[in-house]
This record gives structure tokens, C-alpha cells and sequence, in this order.
């Protein structure tokens, strides 16, 4: 994320819905036997263009999904949704994970895997063509989407940024 700006959002009075993506078990062998932990990735939403995500880890399973609810609302974005879809076709990658995602025709729906889905849901994107095309680690998949998002750029900022009507930036 070198060279793209995050503006980050305050949690203060959002209503957020939240989505476990993934849980994992870990297992840590000592003197005295096995110790278990669980870590949980979390993403939360309002469906209205701002999502976050985040990692939370404990001894157990709900105490994990907690606090990796309260990192995710720590690491909220703001996403540019247009009419139910993003307004240009963006790539990106974190790790060995590569995401694709491309605007879709109204009624089209999220055509995407688990760990982007979570994702794509909670920002309120409902018109989505994505595919995932490194690794499938849900971790990496998720900070590449959550990239891929962050590098969306509104039309009316692009229009200024050239200097040319809204109108030319659509018909190119």
C-alpha cells in the first residue's frame, strides 16, 4: 500500500456488521503438554462503502472473534460504490495472493471466493466480478482485496485530478 492514500474512518457511531472469515486453531507443544489457541480474521462493514478488517488471537474461540472485531474497527476504509459496483477495474496483491476485481452489470451479484466475498459484502458491493489468482490463503487474499479497495479512485477526484469534464472521464 506504498501508493495509495488511506483515509482511515472512526467506528464512533457507525452501525457495523460483522463476518468471521476464518478460524484457526494453534497448537503450541510445551513441557507440561499442549497449549491451544485459536486466532480469528474478522471483517466488519456497514454495507455502505466503509469496511475493515482485522486479527484478533486468545484462548478461546470468542474471545478471539472479539478482539479481532475490535482491530477490524480500528482499520476501516472508505470505498468508492457506485450504483452497487466499484467504478473501475483494480488488481493488487499482498504476500503471494493476487486479487482481481472488475465493475459488473446491475443484477450480475458477487461473483467471488469466501475470503473476498466477506469483504465485498460488508463494503455494500453487490455488482462484482473478482478473482483470486496467487495463493488461497485467507489472510493474504483478504489484505490483497482490502488493497485492491483502498486503490479505488472516485470519478469526481479523477475528473479534478485531469482537469476534464466527468462526462470524458467516462466515455475515455
Amino acid at each position: 500500500m506504498s501508493n495509495t492514500q488511506i483515509s482511515r474512518i472512526k467506528s464512533g457511531d457507525l452501525e457495523l456488521k460483522e463476518k468471521v472469515v476464518s478460524i484457526n486453531r494453534v497448537v503450541k507443544t510445551t513441557k507440561g503438554g499442549r497449549a491451544f489457541s485459536f486466532s480469528a480474521l474478522v471483517v466488519v462493514g456497514n454495507g455502505n462503502g466503509i469496511v475493515g478488517h482485522g486479527l484478533g488471537k486468545a484462548k478461546e474461540v470468542q474471545e478471539a472473534i472479539t478482539k479481532g472485531i475490535d482491530d477490524a474497527k480500528k482499520n476501516l476504509i472508505k470505498v468508492p460504490v457506485m450504483h452497487g459496483t466499484i467504478p473501475h477495474e483494480q488488481l493488487a496483491k499482498e504476500g503471494a495472493a493476487k486479487v482481481m476485481i472488475r465493475p459488473a452489470a446491475h443484477g450480475t451479484g458477487v461473483i467471488a471466493g469466501g475470503s473476498m466475498r466477506a469483504v465485498l459484502e460488508a463494503a455494500g458491493i453487490t455488482d462484482v466480478l473478482s478473482k483470486s489468482l496467487g495463493s488461497a490463503n485467507p489472510h493474504n487474499v483478504v489484505k490483497a482485496t482490502f488493497t485492491a479497495l483502498a486503490m479505488l479512485r472516485e470519478p469526481i477526484q479523477v475528473a479534478k485530478d485531469r482537469n476534464i469534464s466527468l462526462k470524458k472521464v467516462f466515455n475515455g
